[in-house]
C-alpha cells in the first residue's frame, strides 16, 4: 500500500503557497495510483518531528502496512536534517520505498549525501524564514506599530492601523479594578476581593471567561499600557512553539529579555500616572497589607514597623499581671529569622488609638496635608525647575554632540593626538554624567511634588467617604481608610510618626 505525506505550516502556505491539495494531486501523480493512504498535517511546524499525521504514518510503516511512501518535498518530512534522517532510516529499516517529487532519494553513498546537503539547506531555511520574520516584527514594533493582537484587556486591536484603541466597555472595568484597589470602599478587601466581585457581577475576562482569577486582576495592575506604555520585544520566546509536543518537564519556559531590548510602543492611556504609580506602592506592600485574619483584629495590622530595628511589628496577646493584653511587637520567633528584632512593643489599644485619632483630625480637616504639602515644597517653583530641565536638556545634548564631532574629527585624519581626543571625550562625558544627575534630581523632587499632590487628593477622598458614613464606621470601615491614607506607622521611644502615601 502506498503511503502520501503532505504537510503545510501557516507561514508556507502565505509564503509559498504551499496548499494540502497542491501536494496530494502532485504526490498521487508521482504515485502512479488512486490506491493510497493520505497522512496529513496541516498548520504544524516541520521544526518538530511529534505531530499527528507523521506519527500515525510512522506506526502503520511498522505494521507494515505501508510498502511505499510519496512526499512532495524532504522537507515535508522535517526541516531539521537530524529528523530527516531518523524517519529515513526507520522507512529504510522497514524496506520501504521513499519516493519525492521534487528529486530523488537513492540509498547509494552519492544519494545519502545529496539527501543530507538538501537537509541542511533546509534547515538553514527554516532558521533565516524565522531570522526575516523576527527582524521584520522589531523593526515594525520601532516605527510604533503593534506587530499582532496581544490581547491586552481594555483594548482593541486595530489591524490596519497596526495600533491599539481603547474599548470604551473594558476601560471602564480597568478603571473600576484601579479604583477598588486605590480608594476607600465597601465592596471589595484587595486583590482577590476585587477578582470575587467581578466574578460575581458576571463581567467577562478578555478571553470570555466568567471566572476572574487573582492572579489576572494583580497583572491588570501592573500593566504600564494602561498608562501609555506598551513594551514589545520584552519576552523570548523561542523554542515555546513546540511545548504543546513536548512532556511538561521538558516545556521551555518563557524568559525576559534584558531592558534595553524591549521596545515601547506608545498606546492611548486609560488610567493616569498618580493612580497608576499609587497602585504600584499598594502591590509591593500587599502581601503584608492584606494579611490573612487572625482570631483578633488589629487595625494597624501590615503597617506598623520598629523605628530602630526596622523590623515589622505584628499584632499578639500576651499575659501581663495576670490579665491578657495585646501589643505590637518587632520581636520574629521562627526559625530561619534573619532579624529577631530589638524587643520593642507597645499597647496595641493606645497605639491604635493614637493613629485614628490623628486620622480623625486630617479627615475633618484635610487642608492640613495640603499646608505639609506647600510647607515641604517651600523655596522650589515649578516653573523655574521647567526651565532648569529644558536647560539641562540642552547642555546634555551639546555634550553629546561634542563627543561625536572630536570622532568625526579623529576619523577624518585631522592633526589631532589620539591622547587629545581621548581626553576630550573622557570630560565630555562626565560634564554629561554630571549633567544627567543633576536632571534626576530635580525630575525626582518634581516628582515628589506630585506624590503630595496626590497624597492630599487621597485625604480628600478618604474624608469624603468618612464624613458620608460618620456615625456607622465598622472596625473593618476604619481599617479600610486607614489602609488608602498610611503607608507606615513607625514607632519610636519617643513618638509615633505616620507616614502617607
Amino acid at each position: 500500500m502506498v503511503g502520501i505525506y503532505v504537510r503545510v505550516s501557516t507561514e508556507e502556505s502565505a509564503q509559498r503557497g504551499y496548499s494540502i491539495q497542491d501536494q496530494i494531486r502532485e504526490c498521487r501523480k508521482k504515485a502512479g495510483t488512486d490506491e493510497a493512504i493520505e497522512y496529513i498535517d496541516e498548520g504544524i511546524s516541520g521544526e518538530f518531528l511529534d505531530r499527528p499525521g507523521l506519527t500515525k504514518l510512522r506506526e502503520d510503516v511498522r505494521k507494515g502496512l505501508i510498502t511505499k511512501v510519496v512526499c512532495l518535498d524532504p522537507d515535508r518530512l522535517s526541516r531539521k536534517l537530524m529528523n530527516q534522517l531518523i524517519v529515513t532510516e526507520e522507512f529504510d529499516s522497514q524496506g520501504v520505498e521513499l519516493v519525492f517529487v521534487n528529486g530523488e532519494y537513492a540509498r547509494t553513498p552519492e544519494g545519502q549525501l545529496f539527501y543530507s546537503m538538501r537537509g541542511a539547506i533546509s534547515e538553514f531555511e527554516k532558521a533565516k524564514i524565522t531570522e526575516r520574520m523576527t527582524r521584520g516584527r522589531r523593526e515594525k514594533a520601532r516605527q510604533g506599530k503593534v506587530v499582532r493582537d496581544y490581547q491586552v484587556y481594555g483594548y482593541d486591536y486595530d489591524k490596519e492601523k497596526e495600533c491599539f484603541v481603547i474599548n470604551e466597555d473594558e476601560a471602564k472595568v480597568v478603571r473600576l479594578v484601579f479604583d477598588l484597589f486605590t480608594k476607600p470602599n465597601d465592596k471589595v478587601d484587595g486583590i482577590n476581593g476585587i477578582a470575587k466581585y467581578l466574578t460575581k457581577q458576571g463581567i467577562p475576562t478578555k478571553r470570555g471567561a466568567k471566572v476572574w482569577h487573582r492572579q489576572v486582576v494583580r497583572q491588570m495592575l501592573m500593566n504600564r499600557a494602561y498608562i501609555g506604555e506598551f513594551y514589545q520585544n520584552r519576552w523570548n520566546t523561542e523554542g515555546m512553539l513546540g511545548n504543546r509536543f513536548r512532556s511538561p518537564e521538558e516545556r521551555i519556559r518563557m524568559r525576559e529579555r534584558p531592558k534595553n531590548e524591549w521596545i515601547r510602543v506608545p498606546c492611548p492611556a486609560i488610567i493616569d500616572e498618580e493612580t497608576f504609580f499609587h497602585a504600584q506602592t499598594l502591590l509591593e506592600e500587599s502581601r503584608r497589607r492584606w494579611s490573612k485574619k487572625s482570631k483578633h483584629q488589629y487595625l494597624l495590622s501590615g503597617l506598623v514597623r520598629c523605628g530602630d530595628c526596622l523590623n515589622t511589628m505584628t499584632g499578639r496577646r500576651v499575659k501581663n499581671w495576670g490579665k491578657y493584653v495585646y501589643e505590637y511587637t518587632d520581636q520574629k520567633n521562627y526559625s530561619g529569622a534573619k532579624h529577631p528584632g530589638c524587643g520593642r512593643r507597645i499597647n496595641a489599644d493606645q497605639l491604635e488609638q493614637e493613629v485614628w485619632e490623628k486620622i480623625v483630625r486630617w479627615l475633618n480637616n484635610p487642608d492640613e496635608i495640603a499646608a505639609a504639602a506647600e510647607d515641604m515644597a517651600e523655596g522650589q517653583t515649578s516653573s523655574f525647575e521647567e526651565l532648569e530641565i529644558n536647560r539641562l536638556e540642552a547642555e546634555i545634548e551639546r555634550a553629546k554632540e561634542g563627543r561625536k564631532r572630536l570622532l568625526n574629527l579623529f576619523a577624518q585624519g585631522l592633526s589631532i593626538s589620539e591622547d587629545e581626543i581621548r581626553e576630550s571625550i573622557r570630560e565630555l562625558k562626565e560634564k554629561e554624567d554630571e549633567l544627567r544627575e543633576r536632571l534626576e534630581k530635580i525630575q525626582e523632587m518634581m516628582k515628589e511634588r506630585e506624590r503630595l499632590r496626590y497624597s492630599e487628593e487621597l485625604i480628600r477622598e478618604a474624608a469624603e467617604y468618612y464624613l458620608n458614613k460618620q456615625g456607622e464606621l465598622t472596625f473593618e470601615d476604619k481599617k479600610e481608610i486607614i489602609r488608602h491614607v498610611v503607608k507606615e506607622v513607625v514607632v519610636y521611644d519617643d513618638r509615633v510618626e505616620i507616614i502617607t502615601f
